[in-house]
């Protein structure tokens, strides 16, 4: 973001862009200031499998609502290449939407990252079944897709071979609460405040 703008992101966001990208095939999820970092503002969105995620976005980014307020939101932004793309390690359920208006909860969200690279297939195994059932049943939990970007227009990070566990902060799993079994690394971790439309809270 550029420095002191993701309010102004966020606003539009919230009010503008939401319900326009699910009409054209998308699922919002989650919208997030980092409470680490004043210019980040980290989101995510799912789509019923890749095909539908091309088809959507071309649907939502060539149609008339992002040609109407593209230049404002990209004004906002220095680069939004930070994308990945991720599929489920376990079902998700998305909560129902907040109305417009509705107040920012007072609890975080933490995403816990693992990097795995090349070896995440090994991993994987590991990390579901002996790592994501430590942050309770109610864990997101995600894993890297490997698969072609069929958007070029917005690129999307590769090699990272990550593994993403997104719990409530009001489930007490706090950063560094959580004994992880040996030989896994300690994760990154964001702490993410939820915006008020924000599914995921």
């Amino acid at each position: 973001m550029r420095p002191g703008r993701r309010d102004e992101l966020i606003e539009l966001f919230d009010g503008h862009l939401v319900e326009p990208q699910e009409a054209a095939g998308m699922t919002v999820l989650g919208q997030f200031r980092d409470l680490d970092d004043p210019d980040k503002f980290v989101w995510m969105r799912g789509f019923a499998d890749m095909g539908a995620r091309g088809e959507a976005l071309r649907a939502f980014y060539y149609g008339p609502v992002w040609k109407a307020h593209r230049e404002r939101a990209n004004a906002t932004m220095l680069d939004s290449s930070d994308a990945r793309l991720l599929r489920p390690l376990r079902p998700v359920r998305p909560a129902p939407r907040p109305p417009a208006g509705a107040p920012q909860p007072d609890t975080p969200v933490y995403a816990f990252l693992w990097s795995f690279g090349d070896r995440l297939a090994e991993a994987e195994r590991t990390m579901l079944d002996e790592v994501v059932p430590l942050y309770g049943p109610d864990a997101l939990a995600l894993a890297t897709l490997e698969a072609d970007n069929d958007f070029p227009a917005l690129p999307v990070r590769t090699g990272d071979g990550h593994v993403v566990v997104i719990v409530h902060g009001e489930a007490g799993f706090a950063p560094g609460e959580v004994g992880l079994p040996e030989g896994v690394p300690e994760p990154q971790v964001l702490r993410l405040a939820p915006t008020g439309r924000s599914r995921l809270r």
